[in-house]
């Protein structure tokens, strides 16, 4: 078992992530069964590999965690790479291309890669259910809401990110090309620099990085009060994010992949079931993968923790993991066929294939996880974590 990271990561990549997009969906199962004993022998495979999105780090936590606690093992996997990005790999296209066997990647962004180059890729396990985008400004600034935006800086890493930015002001009206979208770093010091009016920040990540700073008046660290927040998840602009990807032909036409998908899904759901349940020990285990990558973002165990538990928060949503839920897709899809960006481009103009997604996978590995006594679904009780300077 291992670790990996390749191609030179670096946090100052440049690399562009293919163009975003959602799109409907229907009959959301491929032609394939889950079941491989239906077409016939195989070879089950042994090695598999995952891509990330991001460097290693809590958002990342049930594959690592499954890595560190056997479970891939116990599902009969004895080599599982973990690729982390530091932004110069686009997940779906190292799928596509064939480097890697799964990606985690947000839906519009697959989707806009679908449509853009006709290739197909199922999202087998729904990994998120929530938005945890923010969009936060400085208390007093008059940013309370999205039907402020106009004639604001809004900031954005770009990447595709900033479509929900674009769907929640198409449900309110406003004219896309009215704001002035800033490209900001992975950090808050857009914000804390005033270079944008409005910064975009993570549950997660960002918007603790920006309460683990000092605040020169008063000496202490930011508090909640001082900023105003909007979530995206509370706006039409919400979309789907991460979920775990796998090429659609391969699933329908190899018998051999599509068992390790099931098999990948049991492994990663114990991996996260343990993380809900277990925060303080996966936020640890993270923590010690991301000091002892190649590369990671820096940021401390204290960090960590907070990630963990906002993340487990974005997951356990009451339902059971994994599964993608019509209504939240409908949703993503709708806001992005009616919004446009600042250029006055469309997000998507087609629906993909109805084999965009499938919850046939995710539900025979929870079948067979359920039958094993794993309990798969309820929601989880937030831990208090109390942050520090610079998350150490």
């Amino acid at each position: 078992m291992r670790y990996s990271t390749r191609r030179g990561l670096t946090l100052a990549s440049t690399a562009a992530i293919a163009a975003l997009a959602l799109a409907a969906c229907s009959s959301p199962a491929p032609e394939a069964s889950a079941d491989p004993a239906e077409s016939g022998d195989f070879e089950p495979l042994t090695e598999i590999s995952l891509q990330l999105q991001w460097l290693p780090q809590a958002q990342f936590a049930g594959y690592y965690v499954a890595l560190d606690q056997g479970y891939f093992e116990e599902e009969g996997f004895d080599d599982v790479e973990i690729i982390p990005s530091g932004g110069d790999i686009v997940p779906q296209d190292a799928l596509v291309a064939g480097d890697v066997d799964f990606a985690i990647a947000w839906v519009p962004k697959v989707l806009g890669t679908m449509e853009g180059t006709g290739v197909e890729l199922t999202d087998i396990a729904q990994v998120y259910q929530k938005s945890g985008t923010l969009q936060v400004s400085w208390a007093g600034d008059g940013i309370e809401s999205v039907a402020d935006f106009e004639g604001k800086r809004i900031g954005s890493w770009g990447f595709g990110n900033e479509w929900e930015i674009f769907a929640a002001m198409a449900d309110e009206g406003l004219d896309s090309s009215s704001v002035s979208i800033t490209t900001q770093d992975f950090s808050m010091n857009a914000l804390l620099d005033r270079d944008v009016d409005a910064a975009q920040a993570m549950t997660y990540n960002e918007w603790a990085q920006i309460l683990e700073v000092v605040n020169p008046e008063t000496g202490e660290l930011y508090q909640p009060e001082d900023f105003d927040v909007i979530s995206y998840e509370d706006t039409a602009g919400a979309m789907l994010q991460d979920a775990i990807w796998a090429d659609t032909a391969r699933l329908a036409d190899d018998p051999a992949y599509a068992d390790a998908a099931v098999r990948f899904l049991k492994a990663i759901t114990k991996g996260w079931v343990f993380s809900r349940d277990n925060p303080e020990e996966a936020a640890a285990i993270v923590y010690d993968a991301a000091i002892n990558a190649e590369a990671a973002f820096p940021v401390g165990p204290v960090h960590q923790l907070w990630q963990m538990n906002e993340v487990n928060k974005l997951i356990w949503a009451g339902g059971d993991f994994g599964l993608i839920e019509q209504a939240a897709w409908d949703q993503t899809v709708t806001a992005a066929l009616s919004s446009l960006n600042q250029d006055g481009l469309e997000l998507i103009t087609t629906e993909p294939a109805a084999s965009a997604f499938s919850n046939e996978y995710i539900e025979q590995a929870l079948a067979e996880l359920a039958d094993e006594g794993v309990e798969v679904g309820g929601e989880y009780t937030p831990i208090d974590v109390v942050l520090t300077e610079g998350g150490q």
